[in-house]
């Protein structure tokens, strides 16, 4: 077929730019493999560089299967250089020793035993919750070798720095960073008592920390706990009264909803074979500042329970509360 000149010349117009065409095209093409490839190659870079480092950090306790509510550690945390102002955010817990040694002193003393400045000798108390060291330290002076599990990293440090002022009693005090839950696996049935004070308000989940706790107590052992009741009158002077109108503590500090009736907390108690010996109310006059006993515990109250021994299950497997 003939073809004029000027269709000639536009026919190789078209052939040259289909060539340029393809050779660019091709061009862009190689561009975004090499593109690609080396994306590619930086994410590999990065995942190893990750997984290195993955490998070199320091490992971090397991936040999995623990009753620690992260908001409470981190709210306590924060104030972790007040714990031994006794005149300032805990000054309510430092007078509270007033109760809960005598407490913890009396229920473990061996019966008819002579008088001694020691009369925890030989005992072993697992203080939960230690925070700053406040009830582990006045224990330790009685002869007990206490060991406080705090989940705060900087209340542990106050602790152990606070201890340093009474080298006497170093050798009788250990601070652990650690959850009660960690503990069972080596330490279940050892402690001759577990110590709650102040903690069961705080926790995500109680029937599963008090599991714990009492699962720590040997035979005859006994658990100790003191904390808030749930009604209105501990939601009106409990929370409102001490953390607004009396500033005894800062406002947060608690949840009426963590609040738990101590029948509530003695039928935990019972499904974990621990049986309550005692119930107490406890009362702080804000003026005198000062705690004391009462009959009354829809405010605050204190539980002394103890294990069943082994020859007791034997001998009466259904013994409940």
């Amino acid at each position: 077929m003939y073809l004029c000149k000027a269709c000639q010349k536009y026919l190789g117009t078209i052939k040259y730019s289909h060539k340029r065409y393809t050779q660019n095209l091709s061009l862009l093409f190689r561009q975004i493999h090499v593109y690609n490839q080396s994306v590619k190659n930086r994410s590999i870079s990065t995942s190893l560089a990750r997984l290195n480092q993955h490998h070199t950090e320091k490992p971090q306790r397991p936040k999995a299967q623990t009753t620690i509510d992260e908001e409470e550690v981190e709210k306590f945390s924060a104030l972790s250089e007040l714990w031994w102002d006794e005149s300032g955010e805990f000054e309510a817990l430092h007078t509270m020793n007033e109760l809960r040694v005598p407490l913890i002193r009396d229920a473990l003393m061996k019966r008819n035993a002579p008088p001694t400045t020691k009369p925890l000798a030989g005992c072993t108390i697992l203080d939960v919750g230690s925070g700053g060291g406040i009830l582990a330290e006045p224990l330790a002076r009685l002869g007990a070798f206490v060991i406080g599990v705090e989940a705060s990293e900087e209340n542990i440090k106050i602790a152990q720095a606070h201890l340093k002022y009474d080298p006497a009693i170093a050798a009788n005090v250990k601070y652990i960073h650690a959850t009660v839950e960690d503990l069972v696996g080596t330490e279940e049935g050892k402690m001759d008592a577990v110590v709650a004070s102040e903690v069961v308000e705080h926790v995500a989940d109680a029937p599963a920390f008090l599991s714990s706790c009492c699962r720590l107590v040997k035979p005859g052992g006994s658990l100790f706990i003191t904390t808030l009741n749930k009604t209105y009158i501990s939601y009106m002077l409990g929370v409102m009264a001490a953390e607004r109108l009396f500033r005894l503590v800062s406002p947060g500090t608690h949840d009426w909803n963590k609040f738990i009736d101590p029948q509530d907390l003695q039928f935990m108690l019972t499904q974990n074979n621990m049986s309550a010996r005692l119930l107490h109310g406890m009362m702080y006059n804000p003026l005198t500042k000062r705690w004391s006993w009462i009959k009354d515990t829809s405010i605050n109250y204190a539980i002394h329970a103890v294990r069943a021994d082994v020859h007791d299950n034997e001998n009466n497997p259904a013994d409940t509360l």
